[in-house]
């Protein structure tokens, strides 16, 4: 498909373009022309559109699917075709299945699945056979047939030898070990972060001390091993100075965090909505301050949207009972977009994820892949579950306020354009 991008300002801080409208054009999947105008040719698809902006390709370094086993959660066909309306060109996906992904023939399952989409998917792969924290999975072998990382989602790793081990044996192939920060015996039963919400509420509380400890914990276990650790989701303010201490030492460790930790507080407990029971638990405006300095100031790599599809007979429930998660794609740029500097959003979704993960590059320039996300960071709505293209609707972010519309993607000699 050729086609030609009419006057989008170009969002790349490592492209000479940046900042400054251009018009684009895709030839069978490359990019052939980047200039001031370019004329129009009567067999190309022409993109014109209000406010366009277009940059790198997103990157989703955390997204949960349910297929296979939780298929009535989300199939992976209806996933990636979320995805792909969201703005996402590619998508890390958790292991959280049943089957669980720790061998190399669930690995190749997935692959095969999302084989020929406009949405590329990567695998993540389980740390340890079963999720069960028990005994390291087979990583080298999960690797070579496509893995790009490892962890037990949202499971931390209790025995502190065993993510050693695995830390040290993951260096045999440069791979990329998770651990989610969370120390259970200090989190217990816990429901909402511990603190004066969670007190006036009645809910059993989950300190920030259960997630520094963890994290604290994994960041000693670095040091001595040596190797690349990556702590998803991170929402602390502790959290945030641990890690740049440790990557000023010259740790090779990485974190992200989640849309809804940078854009709500556990103000949102207040109705007893199961959407808003997440894990970690949303914080506090403090936490909130510290998490986008993090970003501002390069500590935290990665933006995640930790889409978490949760069926409505385990969220519409009695909120003790209701399971942990929530969608996000959807709603990922539009939530952030007034939160975050839009720079600093862009590079969060498109060249950090991508180095963390060992992909490769993409850049917006003549001779390369074409593999783009093109949005309006101006056009202001109000999200509602109509806009919820997934199967299951568990998000947060129902009746709140969007600053910003993603139009679609280019990949893969495709495109999906929502004008």
């Amino acid at each position: 498909m050729n086609i030609l991008i009419k006057s989008a300002i170009i969002v790349d801080q490592s492209c000479k373009h940046h900042f400054k409208k251009r018009d684009v054009l895709i030839e069978k999947g490359i990019i052939i022309k980047i200039a001031s105008k370019i004329d129009e040719t009567p067999k190309t698809k022409i993109i014109s559109l209000k406010n366009l902006h277009l940059s790198c390709g997103w990157f989703d370094t955390s997204v949960s699917f349910g297929e296979p086993g939780y298929e009535e959660r989300e199939t992976i066909k209806n996933g990636l075709t979320t995805a792909a309306n969201s703005g996402f060109t590619a998508v890390a996906v958790n292991p959280n299945t049943n089957p669980k992904i720790d061998n190399k023939a669930a690995v190749q399952f997935l692959i095969n699945k999302a084989a020929g989409n406009i949405t590329d998917l990567y695998p993540i792969g389980n740390l340890t056979k079963n999720a069960d924290g028990k005994d390291l999975a087979e990583l080298f072998d999960m690797q070579n047939f496509g893995a790009i990382a490892f962890g037990d989602y949202n499971k931390p790793i209790s025995n502190a030898n065993l993510l050693k081990i695995g830390l040290q044996y993951a260096q045999n192939f440069d791979g990329l070990v998770l651990s989610f920060p969370q120390d259970n015996s200090i989190a217990r039963d816990g429901l909402a972060n511990e603190g004066e919400n969670s007190t006036l509420l009645g809910l059993k509380g989950i300190p920030t001390l259960a997630e520094e400890l963890q994290v604290a914990r994994d960041l000693f276990l670095l040091e001595y091993t040596g190797g690349k650790l990556h702590i998803p989701t991170i929402t602390t303010a502790t959290s945030v100075k641990l890690i740049k201490d440790a990557k000023k030492k010259g740790l090779k460790v990485s974190c992200s965090v989640a849309a809804h930790h940078l854009a709500l507080t556990d103000d949102e407990l207040h109705g007893f909505n199961g959407n808003t029971k997440v894990t970690p638990p949303l914080r506090t405006k403090k936490d909130i301050k510290a998490l986008q300095k993090g970003i501002a100031d390069g500590t935290i790599d990665i933006i995640t949207s930790d889409h978490n599809p949760i069926d409505l007979e385990h969220k519409k429930v009695e909120f003790s009972s209701a399971k942990f998660g929530t969608i996000g794609m959807e709603s990922l740029f539009g939530a952030l977009n007034k939160h975050v500097d839009l720079e600093q959003l862009i590079n969060s979704l498109t060249k950090k994820p991508r180095a963390v993960f060992g992909l490769e590059p993409t850049n917006i320039s003549e001779g390369e892949k074409a593999n783009i996300t093109l949005f309006n960071p101006d056009k202001e709505s109000i999200f509602t579950e109509e806009d919820i293209l997934s199967t299951s609707k568990n998000s947060l972010f129902i009746n709140k306020k969007m600053n910003g519309k993603v139009y679609g993607i280019y990949n893969n000699n495709q495109l999906i354009i929502n004008e």
